[in-house]
């Protein structure tokens, strides 16, 4: 198991990650730059502010040659201070300079962040209902969140570092050559010893983190399953906690030495790592020394110096450029695949030539309509029928028949696999998106609410909603009276998903929120089924009305909402089976007269029952 962050030591990658290693093309790359476009000068001036940097931070070193040569040793006092404040203020004006460029960088990676998580949002807004429910959540939230936010770290730290250590290694070398190309020679040729301390040190470490990890994930796990409720009265009830205890002493025995040695290699590491680090400066006194005794004498102490300064400076931008590899292979990795969900082709939207009517009256014709989500399982078979302006049809059957799906078809949640959806006698792919959606209003069982207050969660709806309105709204909800007794009113806070209501205020609240809305076609997806009799009732009693004066249809289970349809659809199996009043559904004998008996009729009775009992008690 990797560690936190995916991290597994300095240089490798985990196996996951070297499996799916990104293809890096030159469509990619240009893909990844058109991003840093709009913010070309900025970038400009990074790349210049780098370049300085580099420059002013290798020049203390070349300056410390005149200070041992010109001050030092020629014992010019005058020379000595005055290339020791140059030195000093070059070292200010580097870090100035390093400030700028860390606030450009900066900015320019919120702002690429700020565009791509606009563009993520707007594009996932705009994906199918399909996409939602056959993705994981956490992993479309991981794409928004934690990979675009990955970008911002690409821009500030692994692209800055790569620009910035090559600059230093290529300044720092043509200064060194500059000064003397023997001894830059002979201190260049040590760099590549650093390639194997740093490659054998990773691989000792990448194995004792793997095992620490796994290690730490089993005292986690222990932990989790033992000090938990009903883990620890279960090691009570079975008298277990001396072997428990055992279990975890040695684990966390293990894990101790492991950290031990995990610590040790990396002891290691530093000890081989410093003896090359010295070993470089060694060879340039030395081969400096001989030069200057025996061939040169026109070399300095201060250039030797120089060299071993400019050398020291380079080691640090080698050893980065070494692992590069691996945060270049990430940030490709992140990149990929937030382009993998900005590539996802939007399934459902409006057609270029959308039709857009003035008004709506909400009738809906279903012809022949066929749809799945999986092509070897139909959900739905030949679908037929039709609503009328102002009339009321309800959908039955047994649970898994296809109804919640039917209805979902109307708004274009889904699209069908055959055949159409009329709305106002336009097919809904047609239709402009936006207008037919307004004109739908669905209450589902399931109801959402906002981690608001009640009068934000309402507004949703309908924005510039009066106060009149709303209370209008809630009256006919049957949720006003509840809504008055609470302290804040319409401000009352509902919680997270409404959790501060019971299931009943919270369908009626949706139920006002869709009166705001004051769609053209009602929808009333099973609203009452999880609900206790006494809220049921409060809903039938604001549901009913409606359905008297609107379009609409009822998925119920309810025989009093059944009752007030001006036709019932029995399906069954993905196809409408039955369909006609209920007078004459019940004398077929068929599955109508199934779920009468089973289910509407006992449904029905028991919330009578439960109605006169809660009656009997407040009286």
């Amino acid at each position: 198991m990797p560690p936190p962050g995916g991290r597994l030591g300095p240089g490798y990658l985990t196996d996951e990650e070297k499996m799916n290693k990104p293809k890096v093309t030159k469509e990619l790359m240009k893909r990844i730059f058109s991003y840093l476009k709009p913010y070309w000068k900025q970038f400009a001036l990074v790349l210049t502010a780098i370049l300085f940097s580099a420059i002013m931070t290798l020049l203390p070193s070349v300056i410390t040659g005149k200070i041992i040569d010109d001050g030092l040793i020629a014992r010019n006092m005058k020379a000595l201070i005055k290339f020791i404040l140059i030195s000093f203020s070059v070292t200010v004006g580097a870090n100035l300079i390093g400030i700028l460029e860390s606030y450009l960088n900066t900015w320019i990676a919120q702002h690429i962040t700020y565009d791509m998580r606009n563009t993520m949002y707007k594009h996932l807004q705009k994906m199918s209902q399909r996409f939602f429910t056959t993705n994981n959540q956490g992993d479309i939230i991981t794409r928004m969140t934690s990979d675009i936010s990955g970008v911002q770290q690409i821009i500030t730290t692994t692209l800055s570092n790569i620009i910035s250590n090559v600059i230093t290694l290529v300044v720092a070398m043509i200064v060194m050559f500059r000064e003397n190309w023997i001894l830059a020679i002979v201190g260049i040729a040590i760099i590549p010893l650093f390639v194997i301390p740093t490659r054998t040190a990773g691989k000792n470490r990448w194995k004792i983190t793997k095992d620490s990890q796994a290690c730490n994930d089993e005292i986690n796990g222990i932990l989790n399953e033992t000090l938990s409720v009903s883990g620890q009265l279960l090691v009570k009830l079975f008298g277990m906690e001396e072997k428990e205890y055992d279990k975890y002493v040695s684990v966390n025995k293990r894990m101790i030495n492991l950290n031990i040695k995990e610590s040790m290699a990396g002891r290691w590491f530093r000890m081989v790592l410093s003896s090359f680090t010295n070993i470089g400066p060694m060879l340039i006194y030395l081969v400096g020394g001989i030069i200057m005794m025996k061939y040169d004498d026109s070399v300095t102490v201060g250039e030797i110096t120089v060299l071993v300064a400019l050398l020291g400076k380079m080691y640090g931008p080698v050893n980065q450029l070494l692992n590069i590899q691996v945060d270049w292979i990430r940030s490709m990795a992140m990149f990929t695949r937030i382009f993998e969900y900005y590539d996802m082709p939007v399934e459902i939207d409006s057609p270029p030539d959308a039709i857009t009517p003035d008004s709506a009256s909400g009738e809906v014709q279903f012809n022949n309509v066929c749809f799945h989500y999986d092509p070897e399982r139909q959900i739905l078979k030949n679908i037929s029928f039709s609503l009328e302006k102002g009339k009321c049809i309800a959908i039955v059957g047994p649970s898994g028949s296809g109804k919640s799906t039917l209805i979902n078809l109307i708004p274009r949640l889904y699209d069908v696999k055959d055949g159409e959806v009329l709305f106002d006698g336009v097919d809904v792919r047609k239709l402009d998106l936006a207008f037919l959606r307004e004109n739908i209003g669905i209450v589902s069982q399931e109801t959402y609410l906002f981690n608001g207050s009640i009068r934000e969660n309402l507004l949703y709806a309908k924005p510039d909603a009066t106060e009149t309105e709303l209370i209008n709204a809630c009256k006919q909800a049957n949720i006003f009276e509840f809504i008055e007794k609470q302290e804040s009113g319409l401000d009352t806070l509902v919680g997270n998903r409404g959790l501060k209501l019971s299931g009943g205020e919270k369908q009626r609240i949706s139920i006002a929120r869709i009166l705001l809305k004051d769609p053209a076609l009602m929808i009333f997806d099973e609203a009452t089924s999880a609900l206790d009799s006494i809220s049921e009732q409060k809903i039938q009693d604001a549901i009913e009305p409606l359905i008297q004066s609107r379009t609409s249809i009822l998925i119920a289970h309810r025989l009093s909402t059944i009752l007030a349809a001006d036709e019932i659809l029995v399906i069954k199996d993905g196809e409408i089976v039955e369909k006609g009043s209920h007078d004459t559904l019940v004398k077929l004998g068929g599955v109508y007269t199934q779920l009468y008996e089973t289910q509407f009729s006992k449904a029905n009775n028991s919330a009578e029952e439960n109605k006169f009992e809660y009656t009997e008690g407040e009286g």
